[in-house]
């Protein structure tokens, strides 16, 4: 078996991902916070020291602007229903998921905010002249911005790109799903406002895992309300950091694994594992060029880009392709539209979407020759 889905959820996990949610299970076990016995004060240093661990690999000074959420999807949420009000404007990108455009579309009916999408240029994804046109003429409380693209693999210039709202004071709130653990972050240098992340794609967490960094003096509404294991005499929400955003018994299990993937990361090597996964996905853009009728989807030679590629191949659906890869050599990528149907309007893949492949740090490259191998095939050539 190949896995190529690596940008849906990162497979295999480090060994010591594993080990770190059986020896919770077997020697912990308690909820963090909620009493004052030796267990559970093992797992309250759990989520400290996966704060901890997270903070250092997004060199970010205080750890506890880290909130803990299920997934990159609840954090946006937290950000948008908590801090759009009615009537507001909303800058984001034409290559978002439906992570931030739904809970968007959501607020639109709701609160009546309106959205404006930054389209793209010739020659990049972000039309950056027009972001300064726009912030110039138009009032906007946010901007939420995909850092990297699930469907094409490209980054968004965030260096340019928050500095521009941060001169018209336009909250930012960045959607990092795909780039955290796979591209380096300095949360310190960025300054963004808000930036999401989920634990289960390249933090080689276990899924049901993310959270958020809210920076200093942006405070959203909570989404949740409930038990949090501190002021217990009151019947009101702490309004403290991280217990104002974190009601309910928290997946401490997850979190373990989380910490556990973190600290692979930074055993292993931020830089080492993205010069792996990056030459694989060379590796893989360059032969696929030589097959006929292949064509690929992909930022442009100048501009930073994840390990993510897209491709159709003339006269075959992206679901026979697929199907085709699974069922007759065994490798496992994504077909579709990717949750991002804004993202494949914007490359013209609309309404049929695109094959992913999504190269990670356990692939070798004789997987990725196996994989060219097999799509000369489907495509009706041969591979020499």
């Amino acid at each position: 078996m190949i896995y190529l889905d690596n940008a849906a959820t990162s497979y295999p996990k480090p060994k010591t991902v594993m080990a770190a949610l059986q020896d919770y299970l077997e020697n912990v076990g308690a909820s963090p916070g909620r009493s004052g016995h030796q267990l559970a004060a093992a797992a309250g240093r759990i989520l400290f020291q996966t704060r901890t661990a997270l903070a250092r690999l997004f060199q970010l000074n205080d750890p506890g602007r880290i909130i803990f959420t299920q997934n990159a999807t609840e954090s946006l949420n937290l950000a948008l229903f908590g801090l759009l009000r009615p009537g507001d404007r909303v800058l984001t990108s034409g290559l978002e998921h439906n992570a931030v455009m739904r809970p968007l579309r959501r607020l639109e009916e709701l609160r009546k905010i309106t959205i404006d999408i930054l389209p793209g240029t010739t020659t990049s994804h972000y039309d950056l002249k027009l972001l300064e046109q726009w912030c110039d003429q138009k009032k906007y409380r946010m901007a939420v911005i995909n850092h990297g693209s699930n469907v094409i693999g490209s980054l968004a210039p965030l260096q340019t790109m928050l500095p521009i709202l941060k001169e018209h004071q336009i909250i930012s709130v960045i959607d990092g799903a795909q780039s955290a653990g796979a591209h380096p972050i300095n949360l310190e240098t960025l300054d963004p406002d808000v930036f999401c992340f989920t634990g289960h794609k390249s933090l080689y967490g276990p899924p049901g895992t993310g959270g958020l960094y809210i920076k200093k003096g942006i405070e959203p509404e909570a989404l949740l309300f409930g038990g949090t294991g501190s002021r217990s005499e009151t019947e009101y929400q702490p309004e403290f950091m991280p217990d104002r955003y974190e009601s309910g018994t928290p997946n401490t299990l997850g979190l373990a694994g989380l910490k556990a993937g973190v600290e692979f990361i930074e055993e292993t090597g931020l830089d080492r594992i993205i010069e792996h996964e990056r030459g694989l996905a060379d590796y893989l853009r360059r032969d696929l060029k030589e097959i006929p009728g292949l064509k690929l989807y992909e930022p442009k030679p100048d501009e930073e880009r994840l390990p993510v590629i897209s491709f159709t191949i003339d006269n075959l659906s992206p679901s026979e392709i697929g199907h085709r890869l699974d069922r007759e050599f065994s490798i496992m990528t994504r077909v579709g539209l990717h949750c991002a149907p804004r993202a494949h309007q914007s490359i013209g893949t609309f309404p049929q979407g695109t094959v992913r492949l999504a190269p990670g740090y356990f692939n070798n490259s004789k997987e990725i020759s196996k994989v060219v191998t097999a799509l000369s095939i489907i495509a009706g050539g041969h591979y020499d």
